[in-house]
């Protein structure tokens, strides 16, 4: 009989999932696959890594949001442990899963775990110890994920990050940024910038129709200083699934490195949990993650 290490946050989105073990386990069991579940909050997280080690698993599921989702697979890949990894949506955006089409109801992501169909996917490597699974954010709106509440998320999903946004619009302040990349060097006066590893981000779909998940590229995006009027054109273009249009006041580049910094004091947001600051080296790994999809 197979093994597989199921790791889920209880309290991530409507959770669900606490009231469902019994079900998924027993779907498992009919692919004769022995589920051991873990359950894992600030304290327990870490011990992950002694799980992984001591046991044989086939397959490692993760049930959370993008935070929960980044923290178990940079455990597996910095331990380096090849596992190929399920995911079963229970977070407010789960902007992987979206962009790998992985339903966001259970029992759909549970068959395509047990479908056994996987796709391989880059990720990218911060400062060279953290692992990017989707993006790394920074200036406005990058901390609208961080800054809202846990309440607030439960509560609206997805359209409490919206909410937020639009409240910080008035507030928004430039910051000078100065950016390497592979074949060009950029010093611009921006709002903010993000560097992606696949279109969806932070419960947006479609930021950038043309990002690759597999291509051993992160597509970078500076949103240029302009008119609050502006902003707000290109913010409601996004909130409509339409993605970034092709504008004056954004840049869009490729490249599989990137150095950011910046005078001012810019954090950062990674898969939307906060995550230092400038300066950042960022390197793609092309396809060293395997994920269960459609």
């Amino acid at each position: 009989m197979k093994k597989a290490l199921f790791v889920y946050n209880p309290k991530a989105g409507q959770r669900v999932v606490p009231n469902r073990i019994d079900y998924i386990i027993g779907k498992f069991l009919e692919k004769d696959i022995l589920l051991q579940p873990y359950r894992i909050d600030k304290n327990t997280g870490t011990n992950v890594s002694g799980l992984l080690k001591s046991e044989k698993y086939e397959m490692l599921i993760i049930s959370g949001g993008d935070g929960t989702v980044n923290s178990i697979i940079n455990i597996m890949l910095k331990d380096k442990i090849n596992l190929p990894v399920g995911l079963i949506p229970s977070g407010t955006c789960n902007d992987l899963a979206r962009s790998l089409e992985v339903p966001d109801e259970l029992m759909g992501a549970v068959r395509v775990i047990l479908g056994g169909r996987t796709f391989d996917v880059d990720t990218g490597l911060i400062n060279g110890e953290h692992y990017m699974i989707n993006v790394c954010a920074g200036g406005t709106f990058a901390d609208v994920s961080y800054s809202t509440s846990e309440e607030m998320k439960k509560n609206m999903g997805p359209f409490a990050y919206y909410m937020k946004a639009i409240t910080e619009v008035s507030a928004i302040k430039p910051f000078t940024l100065r950016l390497k990349t592979d074949n060009e060097e950029i010093e611009e006066d921006i709002l903010l910038f993000l560097v992606l590893n696949s279109g969806n981000a932070g419960g947006f779909n479609n930021i950038y129709r043309q990002a690759d998940i597999k291509d051993g590229l992160m597509d970078i995006i500076l949103v240029k200083s302009c008119l609050h009027i502006e902003l707000a054109s290109l913010f409601f273009k996004v909130l409509n699934g339409n993605g970034l249009p092709a504008d004056k006041n954004v840049i869009i580049l490729k490249s599989k490195t990137c150095f950011a910094q910046s005078n001012t004091n810019i954090y950062l947001n990674v898969d939307g949990e906060r995550a230092g600051d400038l300066p950042v080296s960022i390197r793609c790994i092309k396809q060293n993650l395997k994920v269960f999809v459609p």
